[in-house]
C-alpha cells in the first residue's frame, strides 16, 4: 500500500506504474473517491463537535421552551450526523479497495515487458557443460533410480502429488541443512515458519485480493495455507513498533509452502518443476526506510542465493524481472535461472524482490528512527532455496554416463556418500 498522501500528489507516477506493470488502475477514481471520503470525516467531525457543544449547551439552559427547542436542534444534528457516517460506511470500502489495487512504483532499472523473454539478464556463471553421452531428464532419473513415485503420489495427493524417496528425501534435507547453515553464518536469525496464516498475513503482503484462487483456505478455520515463509514471517512484527538499533533484521526460514497453481493449467504437468506442495528456505529483511539501503540489501540477498548455486557448482544466470510480471506490490525482482540440460535452457529456481514500504504499511510495522520520528520499515525477501524443484538441475547436470548421478561436493557429508547409483 502506497501513501495515500503521495498518491494524491503523484497521479501520473501511478498511472506510469500500473502502465508499465500492465495492472488495470484508474488513479483518478481513487482520488475522486478520497476526496469524498476526507469531505464525509471533515463533515462528521464538524457535526460531532455541533453535537458536543449542543449537549453542553442544553445542560445550562433553564427555560423549558428554550431547552426544547435546543433538544429538537440536537436531534436534526444527531439525524444528519448519522446519515453522514451512512454514507461514510459506503464509501470507506470502495476506497480501501481501490488502495489494494494500488501498484507499487517500479525501479527505473526495471524493462518493460511482460514475458520471460522480456527479462533483462544481469550476468551469468560458468557456461554448462556438454555431455558425451545421451542425458536423461529429471523424470527418468527419478525413476531410474527410485528417486520418487510420481504414480503414487498422484493417488494420495491428486494432480501434481508426488512422494520422494530414499536419496531424493536425504538430498532435500541435506539441501535444507546446507543452506540454513550457509545463510546463518552471514548474520540471518533461523526460524521454522507456521504454514497456517491469517487472512490479514495475505494482505499485508499484497498476495490478497489478487491472487485469491492460487491460495488453499481452511474454510472452517479461517486460516490459509501459506505458500512461502515471506508471509508468516511479515506478520510476525505486524502493529509493532521496533527501535532502529536492531534494523536491518535479517531472518532465514524453513517452513513447507503450498500453492494451487491455479494460472498454471497445463503447464510443467510432469515431474517436480510445479507443484502443490513444497518446502523452501526463506531470506527477509526489515530494514530502515532507506531506499539506497534497500537497493544494498536486494543485492546481498542475491549474492547469498548465487553463492549457495556457486557451492552447488549449478550453471545459473540473475535476470532483472520485466515489469509486466511483477507483482502489484514489488519495487523490484531477479529471478536467479538454473540450466535444465533436458530442456537446454534456464528456468526460475530462485526469486529476490524489495518492496519499499508497501508491505509495512499494510501491516502497520513502523520503526522508531534516532531523530524521534515514527517510519515505516522497507522489507526485502529471497528464495534461498526450493525444494524439490532444485533437485531437476542437480540430477540432470550431475548425471553420469553409467546411469549415476554424482551427489555436489558440499553435501556429500550430509549424505555420507558421493553418488547415487542405479538399484539392482
Amino acid at each position: 500500500m502506497l501513501d495515500i498522501k503521495f498518491i494524491r500528489e503523484n497521479p501520473d507516477l501511478i498511472k506510469e506504474a500500473a502502465r508499465k506493470k500492465r495492472v488495470d488502475f484508474n488513479v483518478l477514481k481513487l482520488i475522486d473517491v478520497d476526496k469524498k471520503r476526507r469531505e464525509g470525516l471533515a463533515e462528521i467531525e464538524k457535526l460531532r463537535a455541533f453535537q458536543n457543544k449542543a449537549s453542553d449547551t442544553i445542560a445550562t439552559i433553564k427555560d423549558e421552551t428554550k431547552k426544547k427547542a435546543a433538544i429538537e436542534d440536537l436531534r436534526d444534528i444527531k439525524d444528519n450526523l448519522s446519515k453522514k457516517e451512512s454514507e461514510l460506511k459506503k464509501i470507506v470500502p470502495e476506497w480501501e479497495k481501490l488502495m489494494h489495487d494500488v501498484p507499487n512504483i517500479p525501479d527505473l532499472s526495471v524493462p518493460e515487458g511482460t514475458t520471460d523473454e522480456e527479462n533483462t539478464e544481469v550476468r551469468q556463471s560458468s557456461k554448462p557443460k556438454p555431455f558425451g553421452f545421451p542425458a536423461k531428464d529429471h523424470v527418468e532419473l527419478l525413476e531410474s533410480l527410485g528417486l520418487a513415485d510420481l504414480e503414487r503420489g498422484t493417488k494420495v495427493s491428486g494432480f501434481r502429488g508426488y512422494f520422494l524417496k530414499q536419496e531424493a528425501t536425504l538430498l532435500s534435507m541435506a539441501l535444507w541443512q546446507f543452506t540454513m547453515d550457509t545463510v546463518t553464518k552471514k548474520g540471518y536469525e533461523p526460524v521454522l515458519a507456521p504454514a497456517l496464516v491469517r487472512e490479514e498475513n495475505l494482505f499485508g503482503t499484497g498476495h490478497f485480493p489478487q491472487a485469491r484462487e492460487d491460495v488453499y483456505k481452511l474454510e472452517h478455520d479461517e486460516l490459509y495455507l501459506s505458500a512461502t515463509a515471506e508471509i508468516p514471517l511479515m506478520g510476525y512484527y505486524r502493529d509493532e513498533i521496533l527501535e532502529e538499533d536492531i534494523l536491518p533484521k535479517k531472518f532465514v526460514a524453513f517452513s513447507p509452502c503450498f500453492r494451487r497453481e491455479a494460472g498454471s493449467h497445463g503447464k510443467d504437468t510432469k515431474g517436480i518443476y510445479r507443484l502443490h506442495e513444497f518446502f523452501k528456505v526463506e531470506q527477509l529483511i526489515f530494514a530502515p526506510n532507506d531506499h539506497e539501503l534497500s537497493v544494498q540489501l536486494h543485492e546481498e540477498l542475491t549474492a547469498n542465493s548465487e553463492s549457495i548455486l556457486q557451492a552447488l557448482e549449478l550453471p545459473y544466470r540473475v535476470v532483472t524481472v520485466a515489469a509486466g510480471q511483477l507483482g502489484r506490490a514489488h519495487v523490484k525482482t531477479y529471478d536467479l535461472e538454473v540450466w535444465i540440460p533436458s530442456e537446454k535452457r534456464y528456468r526460475e529456481s530462485h526469486s529476490s524482490s524489495y518492496y519499499h514500504d508497501f508491505q509495512t504499511r499494510r501491516l502497520n510495522i513502523r520503526y522508531r528512527a534516532k531523530d524521534g520520528e515514527m517510519r515505516f520499515c522497507h522489507s526485502l525477501n529471497n528464495t534461498a532455496i526450493a525444494t524439490p524443484r532444485i533437485l531437476i538441475s542437480i540430477l540432470e547436470n550431475y548425471q553420469q554416463k553409467d546411469g549415476s548421478v554424482r551427489i555436489p561436493a558440499v553435501l556429500q557429508t550430509y549424505l555420507g556418500k558421493t553418488a547415487i547409483k542405479p538399484k539392482n
